[in-house]
């Protein structure tokens, strides 16, 4: 081990309690997507007291900051992390629970806050030791579409540079503390919302042959348009759509005049995405019209896909081997989930990677998004030290690498 990888190790231990703390203040204070203030300020109290300049207001809470390097002229690297906890009410048992009703860090994103604030603290520390600059991104409302992201991107977050890469990191809760992976290229789906009305006309379940049963018409909405997924898309293209909501308000024998399906569709491939969005809306609205009926079809288009630069990010995993070692590196697999990061992604080469939150035991197996999601903290050792390494290796990289 270099004495730079030593020097990183060394400081993400002594500042290990302080990053634990920043983390568990961040965890009883959730606030949800577009309105992360009290965090946003917290996060810049701490980005002062290390003296690291910042711009705030960004989609009203986000935040960038800069650590000039040596030789600040050079390359640019963005360190993102999310701001926004979910509409959780949280069941651990635990000291610093969630202390505002309704609201939980079920995703980690205050393990994401607290790591790259300890990484902003080693890289503020060790700045003599890389050339250009590093540029800190906390981002809101990564839980929310149209995603904060995008939104910065559209009020100018790289108006005063274009960064070479961006890398952010996310909490993985099956694989074991100490432990990173990665994945180049296709990574993780699509995601749009899909919200169908279908209308008929109500009355009495005693007399059928006088009403347009919407119920029925939306049966055959969902069982037939699972056809986009087993009939028309490419079975190497993975495909997901799922109903999660349906809303009647009829009764055992009140047949309602309309009834409302929420769904997801996921894809990996953008050019797929668009025409099955157009085959479902087609296929929706005309089963429903060849039953007496129609259907409002209404798509939230939400986040793209997020592909990993392949070449940056087969490097990552290369770096991160030198400094956790070649057994704590894994290769992840394809994720039906999205974030929104992919827009970023779209932007500039990109490099969104995973640390393990679980320990040896299996003791913190809870999954993302669930009341009872809990992180081993020694993976902030891993996260904080790993960005920041990987931050000052491809800063320091020879321009033709």
């Amino acid at each position: 081990m270099n004495s730079l990888q030593d020097k990183i190790l060394k400081l993400a231990d002594r500042h290990f309690n302080e990053i634990v703390e920043i983390r568990r203040h961040i965890h009883r204070r959730p606030e949800l997507a577009f309105s992360e203030f009290e965090t946003s300020a917290y996060i810049q109290e701490k980005l002062r007291a290390m003296g690291i300049p910042f711009k705030s207001g960004f989609v009203k809470t986000g935040i960038a900051g800069w650590i000039e390097g040596r030789s600040p002229s050079g390359r640019m690297v963005a360190l993102r992390a999310d701001m926004d906890a979910l509409p959780v009410q949280e069941k651990n048992d635990i000291p610093f629970r969630s202390e505002n009703d309704g609201r939980m860090h079920a995703c980690g994103h205050d393990l994401h806050m607290a790591a790259l604030l300890g990484a902003s603290e080693i890289l503020n520390a060790l700045k003599d030791e890389f050339e250009g600059r590093v540029m800190l991104i906390f981002q809101p409302a990564e839980e929310k579409i149209p995603g904060g992201a995008n939104l910065m991107l559209q009020e100018g977050i790289f108006r005063d540079g274009l960064p070479d890469l961006i890398i952010g990191q996310h909490v993985m809760p099956n694989l074991e503390s100490g432990k990173v992976g990665f994945r180049p290229g296709v990574y993780m789906a699509s995601s749009d919302e899909i919200f169908l009305t279908v209308k008929g006309k109500g009355g009495h379940a005693a007399i059928p042959h006088q009403i347009i049963d919407p119920v029925l018409i939306a049966a055959h909405i969902i069982v037939a348009l699972q056809q986009i997924v087993s009939r028309h898309a490419n079975p190497a293209v993975p495909t997901v759509l799922s109903f999660g909501r349906i809303d009647g308000q009829g009764a055992t024998n009140v047949i309602p005049a309309e009834v409302k399906i929420e769904g997801t569709f996921r894809t990996m491939n953008e050019q797929w995405r668009k025409e099955a969005l157009g085959k479902i809306t087609r296929m929706a609205v005309t089963m429903a019209e060849s039953m007496g009926g129609s259907c409002e079809a209404d798509i939230l288009h939400g986040y793209p896909v997020l592909v990993n630069d392949e070449a940056y990010t087969a490097r990552a995993a290369s770096y991160s081997r030198q400094l956790l070692g070649k057994d704590n590196v894994v290769d992840l697999e394809l994720r039906m989930t999205a974030e929104d990061f992919a827009y970023f992604s779209e932007k500039i080469p990109g490099i969104f990677y995973r640390f393990g939150t679980t320990d040896a035991a299996g003791k913190f197996d809870s999954p993302l998004h669930s009341a009872t999601y809990m992180a081993d903290e020694d993976s902030l050792k891993t996260a904080v030290s790993n960005m920041a390494f990987l931050a000052i290796s491809f800063l320091n990289e020879n321009p033709q690498s």
